[in-house]
């Protein structure tokens, strides 16, 4: 059996960044005790050697997953993280029409995981997230009370990184995003599924920009849109730069 490899974006002796696929964990869960597909397995037999995450996307968000080569690279990555000194850039299907850009400013406890018990949430942290509306589009089911359906593209920059702090943040703005099934809308997941055969969380990490933890060069790591999220784009018309 072919060894199942990701699309790698970029790679040198301290750093290994991929491209996701939607419905992959980063690493092992309590959660998902029965997963056998992690990316930091698939990435480190790919590469030959240990990886180290200093950042981790939702198992159903696709997109720009960086790997340090070794734990100094990974502490410095971290930290970075921390300070919010990492660029991060997300493309998102929504529900409805949102304003063209805006701003969320909405504290988040960090979300209860059932495997760890009676574990309080803590106070709610600090959480920032800007928008902005790339396109709108139409299509021709009913949901509710409305003949039609309207769904947006927006472009999402967080300032932090709580847990699940897009799709949350999606949910308050009364936008959520199409796919996402503890946040958004089963009714709209379902129209997708049946009408466009779409099966996944309609979020794409697409950029990430950093310092390189050894040089200290700037750098930008860009991941294309999978074939999946793009046949829904091209399904409502829409184009995006890459």
């Amino acid at each position: 059996m072919t060894p199942e490899v990701l699309p790698i974006l970029f790679q040198d002796e301290a750093l290994v960044a991929v491209n996701k696929p939607a419905n992959l964990l980063v690493h092992r869960s309590l959660v998902s005790r029965h997963d056998v597909r992690f990316a930091v397995q698939i990435v480190r037999d790919q590469v030959g050697r240990a990886v180290h995450p200093p950042h981790r996307l939702d198992r159903g968000t696709s997109g720009a997953l960086l790997f340090a080569l070794d734990r100094d690279g990974a502490r410095a990555l971290g930290e970075q993280f921390e300070r919010r000194e990492v660029g991060k850039t997300y493309l998102a299907v929504v529900r409805g029409v949102p304003e063209l850009e805006g701003f969320i400013d909405r504290p988040l406890a960090r979300v209860v995981d059932p495997i760890e018990g009676d574990l309080p949430p803590g106070p709610p942290q600090p959480a920032l997230t800007r928008w902005r509306r790339l396109a709108t589009g139409e299509m021709p089911w009913a949901i509710d009370p409305y003949p039609t359906s309207r769904y947006s593209l927006v472009e999402l920059t967080p300032e932090t990184g709580r847990q699940h702090q897009l799709r949350r943040h999606l949910k308050h703005l009364g936008n959520p995003i199409v796919g996402d099934g503890t946040y958004g809308k089963g009714v709209h997941n379902r129209a997708f599924a049946e009408h466009l055969h779409s099966h996944r969380m309609l979020l794409h990490c697409s950029r990430l920009t950093f310092a390189h933890p050894v040089s200290g060069a700037a750098m930008a790591i860009v991941a294309p849109l999978p074939a999946d999220f793009s046949a829904v784009l091209d399904a409502f018309g829409w184009t995006v730069e890459t």
